[in-house]
């Protein structure tokens, strides 16, 4: 059995992501055949005994799954104000530690992946990963031409600049003065989509995530998930 780095095991086993493993080991909280480690060089295998805060690692059944979040949940597997979690809606049948990738706001429902496989998240998070997500947004107001397409080209926002987006206006309501837009984009900064329309004077009313990559809600209502199948796992790691 090939031996592989102590990080690299914990994140495979679904301990956290690879370099989340790292400050772990780093800050003392892993032990292995008994014995504190705080170096990245140290390679082990499944004949190890590896402990985290004193815990077993037992190496985990890799889960993936796609939820359709709903407003009102935390995209976290734990709330210090008590209020509800996205792994409060798993079932008994998904027990291993499964954690979300990415998150959706608290007011902000859609398409949300979860899974205890670190390098599988760290892989889709990273810069480098250019996924598109699309959100379909009600917001305040009328959208001109102009803002629109000051949207699709890029909006300076605090600390970054947004990357090109795909927009469409999907109806009008004149007598609730609201718009429905259609907006694709591939990043993931906090509040981005809200942020976008703010800079151009339309604040988000309603926001949902209606796809991530090829990955749709199609067959779920808000609060159900499913297991991606093998082939989505394999053509999301070949992104």
């Amino acid at each position: 059995m090939e031996k592989v780095r102590l990080q690299k095991f914990m994140a495979e086993a679904g301990v956290a992501s690879r370099r989340k493993s790292e400050e772990l080991i780093a800050k003392g909280h892993v032990k292995v055949n008994g014995k504190t480690v705080t170096e990245m060089g140290i390679k082990v295998d499944n004949r190890d005994k590896i402990e985290v805060d004193g815990m077993p690692l037992e190496e985990e059944k890799k889960r993936y799954i796609l939820m359709y979040k709903p407003r009102g949940v935390i995209s976290a597997v734990k709330d210090d104000k008590g209020r509800k979690v996205v792994t409060d809606l798993l079932e008994e049948d998904v027990d291993e530690r499964i954690y979300p990738i990415g998150r959706l706001d608290y007011d902000t429902s859609g398409l949300l992946l979860l899974t205890n496989d670190g390098e599988f998240a760290n892989h889709l998070m990273h810069p480098r990963y250019h996924v598109e997500k699309a959100y379909i947004a009600k917001v305040e107001g009328f959208l001109s031409t102009e803002e629109i397409k000051k949207l699709e080209n890029g909006i300076k926002l605090k600390g970054y600049t947004t990357s090109k987006a795909k927009v469409k206006v999907m109806s009008k309501d004149k007598k609730k003065n609201s718009t429905i837009v259609r907006i694709v984009i591939h990043e993931g900064h906090n509040h981005q989509v809200k942020n976008m329309f703010d800079a151009v004077g339309h604040k988000v009313e309603k926001l949902s995530r209606e796809s991530y990559d090829f990955l749709t809600l199609n067959g779920l209502v808000s609060g159900q998930y499913r297991d991606l199948t093998r082939q989505e796992v394999a053509e999301l790691k070949k992104k």
